[in-house]
């Protein structure tokens, strides 16, 4: 007697299914890595804007100042009474220049950091405050 191997017609199927069901439910995943990124840059980027207040005023302590400028790296960045980079050109933008292709602006007591091409410019940005040296992020318009 002659036994053939291989699969048969319903093996086949039932693989194909399986594997078509696998990827329907993982492909929705892969489809948001471009808000993924996003949110990752907005993020970084407010980790940068956290470690160059930290610095500055570190620096600031160091020196015992009491305002105008501290010295970071033979660069010198405007800071406040309280030891925090001023949000001016002069201020944060020293201490951490802007990353390529974002665009910041000073309104207030703030500097907002938005990133190129946001769905939303409003809620997708890090913003950093002078007067506190805080640091705040948001991402939904990511």
């Amino acid at each position: 007697m002659n036994r053939q191997k291989g699969f048969t017609l319903i093996e086949l199927v039932i693989v194909i299914v399986i594997l078509g069901l696998l990827a329907a439910t993982a492909l929705p995943r892969f489809i948001n890595i471009t808000k993924d990124a996003r949110v990752a840059s907005v993020n970084g980027v407010a980790g940068g804007l956290r470690a160059a207040a930290a610095l500055a005023w570190s620096q600031f302590q160091v020196n015992g100042s009491t305002g105008g400028n501290v010295d970071m790296s033979g660069v010198p960045v405007a800071v406040n009474a309280s030891g925090y980079p001023q949000n001016s050109a002069l201020g944060i933008e020293k201490a951490l220049p802007t990353p390529e292709g974002w665009s910041v602006t000073h309104p207030g007591l703030t500097s907002v950091y938005v990133p190129p091409n946001p769905l939303d410019g409003t809620t997708c940005r890090a913003t950093y405050d002078s007067s506190l040296g805080q640091v705040t992020t948001l991402s939904a318009g990511c």
